[in-house]
């Protein structure tokens, strides 16, 4: 991202189970501006939906897993799965900040941005405006975890530099920049994965292409069709 992008994250209250996420948004998204990005966690997004349980086991989340998942694999470690086209630990149930229950995925994080990006549009009479929704994953052979953007409305997702050309004259053939996930890492690092208290974040001067229509697919790629693909098979 140019050196002009800012993230502000923003320190909130606890967010309560089945409480009116747009309300929560407004009293801390204020005075926004033509092309800013709204970054919200999904565990608010979830808590908004009810899509939580006060008390869990280890059965009761091993059974959740496999409902919420399309593929699920155990190991030692999680069950690793695919849930929407996304390779994730444990389908996104999720077990911290959620006081002691179980915090699941949102029900549609595409559609929650559409409509939370629908509302602040309207709200400050703004053209350009993102707003993902994000949570945290594990990369293969990396430690850490980093940002992903779970769903997002207002900009392309997918930058494509096919057909371009390098600093030397050279004809890009596969780059492509996946736009939403590299804004969402930059966003929950800021946003913080402890006891930070901050689901909230804005964007400011990211160099988007501002659509008022997107594709949910545009980032997912067909496991058939996914370069790692053959590497992981080979593994033993």
């Amino acid at each position: 991202m140019p050196s002009s992008v800012k993230i502000q994250a923003i320190k909130t209250r606890v967010f309560k189970v089945n409480e009116n996420l747009l309300k929560f948004l407004e009293f801390y998204f204020k005075k926004l501006k033509e092309g800013d990005v709204l970054v919200i966690t999904s565990k608010i997004v979830s808590l908004s939906e009810n899509r939580f349980l006060s008390q869990t086991s280890l059965k009761i989340k091993e059974k959740l897993i496999r409902q919420e998942s399309d593929f699920v694999l155990k190991t030692k470690l999680a069950f690793l799965t695919i849930k929407n086209g996304v390779a994730m630990a444990n389908a996104g149930v999720d077990e911290s900040d959620a006081n002691g229950g179980i915090i699941l995925l949102p029900d549609d994080s595409f559609k929650t941005a559409v409509k939370i990006r629908s509302h602040f549009q309207k709200k400050y009479k703004l053209k350009k405006l993102g707003v993902i929704v994000t949570d945290s994953r594990t990369m293969p052979l990396r430690s850490g975890i980093v940002g992903i953007a779970l769903g997002y409305a207002g900009f392309k997702g997918l930058k494509d530099y096919r057909q371009t050309k390098d600093i030397f004259n050279r004809p890009f053939h596969f780059s492509r920049v996946d736009v939403a996930d590299s804004l969402a890492t930059a966003a929950v690092f800021c946003m913080g994965e402890g006891n930070e208290q901050k689901p909230l974040a804005i964007i400011r001067g990211a160099s988007l292409e501002y659509v008022n229509k997107i594709m949910k697919n545009d980032l997912n790629i067909n496991i058939k069709k996914d370069m790692y693909a053959p590497l992981f098979r080979k593994i033993k």
